[in-house]
Protein backbone atom coordinates (compact mmCIF):
# COMPACT_ATOMS: atom_id res chain seq x y z
CA UNK A 1 0.00 0.00 0.00
CA UNK A 2 1.53 3.35 -0.56
CA UNK A 3 0.53 6.81 0.63
CA UNK A 4 0.58 9.91 -1.73
CA UNK A 5 0.03 13.76 -0.14
CA UNK A 6 -0.25 16.93 -2.53
CA UNK A 7 -0.41 20.28 -1.61
CA UNK A 8 -2.87 22.65 -3.47
CA UNK A 9 -2.14 25.34 -6.41
CA UNK A 10 -2.61 28.70 -6.53
CA UNK A 11 -3.28 30.64 -10.30
CA UNK A 12 -2.20 33.82 -11.27
CA UNK A 13 -2.92 33.82 -14.86
CA UNK A 14 -1.63 33.04 -18.08
CA UNK A 15 0.77 35.42 -20.05
CA UNK A 16 -1.31 35.45 -23.49
CA UNK A 17 -4.47 34.70 -24.65
CA UNK A 18 -4.51 36.56 -27.62
CA UNK A 19 -4.35 34.84 -30.96
CA UNK A 20 -2.14 37.60 -32.63
CA UNK A 21 1.03 36.22 -30.02
CA UNK A 22 3.14 32.77 -31.15
CA UNK A 23 2.74 31.34 -27.92
CA UNK A 24 -1.02 30.75 -26.39
CA UNK A 25 -1.84 30.30 -22.56
CA UNK A 26 1.30 30.08 -20.73
CA UNK A 27 0.08 29.37 -17.03
CA UNK A 28 2.35 31.14 -13.76
CA UNK A 29 1.37 30.24 -10.34
CA UNK A 30 2.27 28.68 -6.81
CA UNK A 31 2.43 25.82 -4.87
CA UNK A 32 0.65 25.70 -1.73
CA UNK A 33 1.28 23.35 1.22
CA UNK A 34 -1.87 23.28 2.68
CA UNK A 35 -4.39 22.16 2.03
CA UNK A 36 -3.41 19.00 0.65
CA UNK A 37 -5.19 16.21 -1.09
CA UNK A 38 -3.94 12.46 0.55
CA UNK A 39 -4.39 8.89 -1.51
CA UNK A 40 -3.85 5.65 -0.86
CA UNK A 41 -3.17 3.00 -3.16
CA UNK A 42 -2.94 -0.99 -2.83
CA UNK A 43 -2.54 -3.61 -5.81
CA UNK A 44 -5.73 -5.31 -6.86
CA UNK A 45 -7.29 -7.26 -9.46
CA UNK A 46 -10.07 -4.70 -10.49
CA UNK A 47 -10.66 -0.51 -9.65
CA UNK A 48 -12.47 0.27 -6.47
CA UNK A 49 -12.54 3.39 -4.77
CA UNK A 50 -13.90 4.45 -0.99
CA UNK A 51 -14.27 8.19 -0.32
CA UNK A 52 -13.81 9.33 3.10
CA UNK A 53 -14.11 12.67 2.73
CA UNK A 54 -16.94 14.88 4.26
CA UNK A 55 -19.46 15.67 1.80
CA UNK A 56 -22.36 17.95 1.84
CA UNK A 57 -25.13 16.16 -0.18
CA UNK A 58 -26.04 13.06 -1.81
CA UNK A 59 -25.08 14.14 -4.95
CA UNK A 60 -21.69 15.81 -3.92
CA UNK A 61 -20.55 12.22 -3.07
CA UNK A 62 -21.81 10.54 -6.01
CA UNK A 63 -19.80 13.06 -8.04
CA UNK A 64 -16.84 12.56 -5.70
CA UNK A 65 -16.80 9.38 -5.89
CA UNK A 66 -17.10 8.76 -10.05
CA UNK A 67 -14.36 11.51 -10.20
CA UNK A 68 -11.87 9.44 -8.12
CA UNK A 69 -13.08 6.09 -10.00
CA UNK A 70 -12.59 7.85 -13.43
CA UNK A 71 -8.86 9.10 -12.26
CA UNK A 72 -8.17 5.25 -11.09
CA UNK A 73 -9.36 3.71 -14.33
CA UNK A 74 -7.45 6.03 -16.30
CA UNK A 75 -4.66 5.26 -14.36
CA UNK A 76 -5.04 1.70 -14.23
CA UNK A 77 -4.86 1.87 -18.66
CA UNK A 78 -1.98 4.23 -18.95
CA UNK A 79 0.16 2.17 -16.63
CA UNK A 80 -1.16 -1.37 -17.62
CA UNK A 81 -2.01 -3.06 -14.64
CA UNK A 82 -4.48 -5.01 -13.73
CA UNK A 83 -6.18 -2.83 -11.32
CA UNK A 84 -5.96 -0.84 -8.15
CA UNK A 85 -7.80 0.02 -4.08
CA UNK A 86 -7.72 3.30 -4.40
CA UNK A 87 -9.02 5.42 -0.98
CA UNK A 88 -9.07 9.35 -0.71
CA UNK A 89 -8.48 10.16 2.99
CA UNK A 90 -8.32 14.26 2.21
CA UNK A 91 -8.57 16.06 -0.43
CA UNK A 92 -8.70 19.83 -1.31
CA UNK A 93 -12.48 21.78 -2.04
CA UNK A 94 -13.65 21.31 -5.49
CA UNK A 95 -13.45 23.41 -8.18
CA UNK A 96 -12.77 27.00 -6.15
CA UNK A 97 -9.51 27.46 -8.17
CA UNK A 98 -6.88 25.30 -6.05
CA UNK A 99 -6.27 22.64 -8.61
CA UNK A 100 -8.62 19.94 -7.05
CA UNK A 101 -8.98 18.14 -10.27
CA UNK A 102 -5.30 18.09 -11.09
CA UNK A 103 -4.11 17.06 -7.74
CA UNK A 104 -6.23 14.44 -7.14
CA UNK A 105 -5.78 12.60 -10.28
CA UNK A 106 -1.96 13.27 -10.35
CA UNK A 107 -2.29 11.53 -6.37
CA UNK A 108 -4.41 8.70 -8.15
CA UNK A 109 -1.83 8.37 -10.61
CA UNK A 110 1.07 8.49 -8.76
CA UNK A 111 0.26 6.04 -5.77
CA UNK A 112 -0.95 3.34 -8.65
CA UNK A 113 2.26 3.32 -10.01
CA UNK A 114 4.57 2.87 -6.65
CA UNK A 115 2.22 0.49 -5.56
CA UNK A 116 2.92 -1.59 -8.44
CA UNK A 117 6.60 -0.22 -7.79
CA UNK A 118 6.43 1.64 -11.24
CA UNK A 119 8.68 5.05 -11.95
CA UNK A 120 5.72 7.62 -11.96
CA UNK A 121 6.13 9.49 -15.62
CA UNK A 122 4.08 11.94 -14.34
CA UNK A 123 4.75 14.86 -16.67
CA UNK A 124 4.85 12.64 -19.50
CA UNK A 125 1.58 9.98 -18.71
CA UNK A 126 -0.31 13.57 -17.56
CA UNK A 127 -2.26 14.27 -20.66
CA UNK A 128 -3.57 10.36 -20.51
CA UNK A 129 -4.95 11.60 -17.23
CA UNK A 130 -6.40 14.19 -18.61
CA UNK A 131 -4.44 17.30 -16.80
CA UNK A 132 -2.34 19.75 -17.65
CA UNK A 133 -3.66 20.39 -21.78
CA UNK A 134 -2.97 24.37 -21.14
CA UNK A 135 -1.49 25.01 -17.91
CA UNK A 136 1.01 23.27 -17.09
CA UNK A 137 1.39 25.21 -13.16
CA UNK A 138 -0.66 21.97 -11.51
CA UNK A 139 1.57 19.57 -13.22
CA UNK A 140 4.67 21.46 -12.33
CA UNK A 141 3.90 22.17 -8.40
CA UNK A 142 2.71 18.57 -8.09
CA UNK A 143 6.39 17.40 -9.41
CA UNK A 144 8.40 19.91 -7.75
CA UNK A 145 6.56 22.20 -5.70
CA UNK A 146 7.83 26.56 -5.85
CA UNK A 147 6.56 29.21 -7.49
CA UNK A 148 6.45 28.47 -11.93
CA UNK A 149 5.96 29.82 -15.08
CA UNK A 150 5.07 27.65 -18.13
CA UNK A 151 5.66 27.91 -21.72
CA UNK A 152 2.46 27.85 -23.61
CA UNK A 153 1.43 26.43 -26.38
CA UNK A 154 1.89 26.85 -29.83
CA UNK A 155 -0.39 29.43 -31.25
CA UNK A 156 -0.87 27.75 -34.82
CA UNK A 157 -2.23 24.02 -32.84
CA UNK A 158 -5.11 26.15 -31.60
CA UNK A 159 -8.92 25.22 -32.86
CA UNK A 160 -12.07 25.58 -31.98
CA UNK A 161 -12.31 22.22 -30.46
CA UNK A 162 -9.77 20.78 -27.89
CA UNK A 163 -7.35 18.69 -29.29
CA UNK A 164 -7.30 14.90 -29.11
CA UNK A 165 -5.14 13.04 -26.17
CA UNK A 166 -1.92 12.55 -28.15
CA UNK A 167 -2.25 15.29 -29.51
CA UNK A 168 -0.52 17.89 -26.91
CA UNK A 169 2.00 17.52 -23.99
CA UNK A 170 2.14 19.51 -21.33
CA UNK A 171 4.03 22.61 -21.70
CA UNK A 172 7.50 23.12 -20.44
CA UNK A 173 8.61 24.99 -17.10
CA UNK A 174 10.39 27.82 -18.56
CA UNK A 175 11.06 29.28 -14.67
CA UNK A 176 11.10 28.01 -11.39
CA UNK A 177 11.93 29.57 -8.13
CA UNK A 178 11.38 28.35 -4.42
CA UNK A 179 9.86 30.99 -2.95
CA UNK A 180 11.02 32.20 0.86
CA UNK A 181 9.59 29.69 3.80
CA UNK A 182 8.72 32.81 5.65
CA UNK A 183 5.86 33.88 3.50
CA UNK A 184 2.67 32.86 4.19
CA UNK A 185 -0.58 32.73 1.28
CA UNK A 186 -3.34 33.64 3.20
CA UNK A 187 -6.63 31.67 0.61
CA UNK A 188 -10.11 32.86 1.29
CA UNK A 189 -12.81 30.28 -0.29
CA UNK A 190 -16.16 32.22 0.23
CA UNK A 191 -19.21 29.56 0.17
CA UNK A 192 -20.69 30.10 -3.57
CA UNK A 193 -21.18 28.58 -6.68
CA UNK A 194 -18.23 26.20 -8.24
CA UNK A 195 -15.84 27.84 -10.71
CA UNK A 196 -16.09 26.28 -14.36
CA UNK A 197 -14.64 23.23 -14.88
CA UNK A 198 -14.37 20.55 -17.63
CA UNK A 199 -16.39 20.99 -21.05
CA UNK A 200 -17.78 24.32 -19.66
CA UNK A 201 -14.19 25.53 -18.65
CA UNK A 202 -13.19 24.59 -22.43
CA UNK A 203 -15.62 26.68 -24.28
CA UNK A 204 -15.04 29.81 -21.82
CA UNK A 205 -11.25 29.91 -22.32
CA UNK A 206 -11.82 29.08 -26.22
CA UNK A 207 -14.72 31.63 -26.14
CA UNK A 208 -12.27 34.29 -24.40
CA UNK A 209 -9.23 33.24 -27.22
CA UNK A 210 -11.20 34.42 -30.16
CA UNK A 211 -11.62 37.75 -28.85
CA UNK A 212 -8.53 38.55 -26.83
CA UNK A 213 -6.66 41.85 -27.23
CA UNK A 214 -3.21 41.36 -27.41
CA UNK A 215 -2.13 44.61 -25.17
CA UNK A 216 -2.92 42.89 -22.39
CA UNK A 217 -0.30 40.41 -22.97
CA UNK A 218 2.25 43.00 -24.25
CA UNK A 219 1.63 44.57 -20.14
CA UNK A 220 1.91 40.76 -18.76
CA UNK A 221 5.24 40.02 -20.63
CA UNK A 222 6.71 43.36 -18.92
CA UNK A 223 5.75 43.06 -15.56
CA UNK A 224 6.51 39.33 -16.01
CA UNK A 225 10.30 39.50 -17.05
CA UNK A 226 11.24 42.62 -15.22
CA UNK A 227 8.95 42.53 -11.91
CA UNK A 228 7.73 39.67 -11.03
CA UNK A 229 10.36 37.27 -11.80
CA UNK A 230 12.96 39.45 -10.87
CA UNK A 231 10.89 39.85 -7.04
CA UNK A 232 10.61 35.96 -7.11
CA UNK A 233 13.96 35.28 -7.33
CA UNK A 234 15.65 37.52 -4.83
CA UNK A 235 12.58 36.46 -2.37
CA UNK A 236 10.97 40.36 -2.39
CA UNK A 237 8.00 40.01 -0.71
CA UNK A 238 6.47 43.79 -1.73
CA UNK A 239 7.68 43.82 -5.04
CA UNK A 240 6.35 39.81 -5.76
CA UNK A 241 2.98 40.72 -4.70
CA UNK A 242 2.46 44.09 -6.29
CA UNK A 243 3.25 42.35 -10.14
CA UNK A 244 1.26 38.82 -8.61
CA UNK A 245 -1.70 41.56 -8.72
CA UNK A 246 -1.13 43.31 -11.68
CA UNK A 247 -0.93 40.54 -13.66
CA UNK A 248 -4.02 38.60 -12.07
CA UNK A 249 -6.29 41.88 -12.59
CA UNK A 250 -4.71 41.92 -16.60
CA UNK A 251 -6.32 38.35 -16.92
CA UNK A 252 -9.34 39.79 -15.67
CA UNK A 253 -9.96 42.09 -18.35
CA UNK A 254 -9.92 38.77 -20.61
CA UNK A 255 -12.08 37.09 -18.48
CA UNK A 256 -14.38 39.80 -17.80
CA UNK A 257 -17.90 39.55 -20.12
CA UNK A 258 -17.32 35.94 -19.28
CA UNK A 259 -17.20 36.10 -15.73
CA UNK A 260 -19.26 39.06 -14.80
CA UNK A 261 -16.13 41.71 -13.83
CA UNK A 262 -12.76 41.36 -13.68
CA UNK A 263 -13.20 39.07 -10.55
CA UNK A 264 -16.06 37.21 -11.04
CA UNK A 265 -18.36 37.41 -8.18
CA UNK A 266 -18.00 37.76 -5.19
CA UNK A 267 -14.31 37.52 -5.04
CA UNK A 268 -14.37 40.94 -6.84
CA UNK A 269 -15.95 42.25 -3.24
CA UNK A 270 -13.35 39.99 -1.63
CA UNK A 271 -10.43 41.78 -3.37
CA UNK A 272 -11.70 44.98 -3.16
CA UNK A 273 -11.76 44.75 0.74
CA UNK A 274 -8.97 43.13 1.33
CA UNK A 275 -6.71 45.19 -0.45
CA UNK A 276 -7.36 47.63 2.37
CA UNK A 277 -5.37 45.10 4.36
CA UNK A 278 -2.04 46.26 4.80
CA UNK A 279 -0.37 43.02 5.99
CA UNK A 280 -1.51 41.07 2.54
CA UNK A 281 -0.13 42.26 -0.94
CA UNK A 282 -0.80 40.36 -4.18
CA UNK A 283 -4.36 40.37 -3.98
CA UNK A 284 -6.10 37.84 -6.56
CA UNK A 285 -8.39 35.62 -8.10
CA UNK A 286 -7.05 32.00 -8.25
CA UNK A 287 -8.21 30.38 -11.48
CA UNK A 288 -11.92 30.75 -11.94
CA UNK A 289 -12.37 31.44 -8.54
CA UNK A 290 -14.01 31.78 -6.37
CA UNK A 291 -11.14 31.30 -4.46
CA UNK A 292 -8.82 35.00 -3.50
CA UNK A 293 -5.51 34.99 -2.26
CA UNK A 294 -2.70 37.40 -1.14
CA UNK A 295 0.63 37.05 0.39
CA UNK A 296 2.34 38.00 3.49
CA UNK A 297 5.16 37.00 5.97
CA UNK A 298 4.61 34.39 8.99
CA UNK A 299 5.05 37.53 11.69
CA UNK A 300 1.60 39.13 10.42
CA UNK A 301 -0.08 35.41 9.15
CA UNK A 302 -2.13 35.78 12.08
CA UNK A 303 -3.13 39.49 11.54
CA UNK A 304 -3.88 38.52 8.23
CA UNK A 305 -5.95 35.78 8.48
CA UNK A 306 -8.09 37.49 10.93
CA UNK A 307 -8.33 40.54 8.31
CA UNK A 308 -9.74 37.85 6.17
CA UNK A 309 -11.86 36.13 8.00
CA UNK A 310 -13.68 39.82 8.88
CA UNK A 311 -13.92 40.54 5.41
CA UNK A 312 -15.72 37.03 4.87
CA UNK A 313 -18.06 38.56 7.94
CA UNK A 314 -18.14 42.01 6.79
CA UNK A 315 -19.49 41.04 3.43
CA UNK A 316 -21.89 38.73 5.20
CA UNK A 317 -20.31 35.17 3.50
CA UNK A 318 -19.45 32.30 4.64
CA UNK A 319 -16.42 30.28 4.07
CA UNK A 320 -13.06 29.05 4.80
CA UNK A 321 -9.58 30.63 5.18
CA UNK A 322 -6.17 28.87 4.63
CA UNK A 323 -2.94 29.63 5.40
CA UNK A 324 0.28 28.07 3.74
CA UNK A 325 3.90 28.44 3.48
CA UNK A 326 4.84 27.80 -0.81
CA UNK A 327 5.72 24.12 -1.09
CA UNK A 328 9.13 24.00 -1.30
CA UNK A 329 8.73 20.11 -3.12
CA UNK A 330 5.87 18.66 -4.80
CA UNK A 331 4.14 15.63 -4.10
CA UNK A 332 5.35 13.30 -1.07
CA UNK A 333 5.03 9.82 -0.51
CA UNK A 334 4.08 9.38 3.16
CA UNK A 335 3.91 5.49 3.60
CA UNK A 336 4.57 2.73 1.43
CA UNK A 337 4.29 -0.70 3.03
CA UNK A 338 4.10 -4.32 1.77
Amino acid sequence: MVTVSAGARLHVGFQNLSLAHERLYGGIGVGLAEPRVRVCAERADDVTVSDERPTESDDTAIESTESTRRYAERAVDVLDVPGVDVRVETSLPRHVGLGSGTQLALSIYAATALAYDLEPAVRSHAPSVGRGGRSAVGVATFEAGGFVVDAGHPTSRFTTAPPAVGEWTVPPVVARHELPSDWRFVVVVPDAEPGRSGETEDSSIRSVVEDASPGAADEIAGVLTRRLLPAAAAGRLDAFGDAVERIGRLNGTWYADTQGGVFRPPAGRLVDRLESASVLTGIGQSSWGPAVYGVTDAAHANEAVDAARDTLAGLDLDGSVYVSPPAANGYVVEDRRD
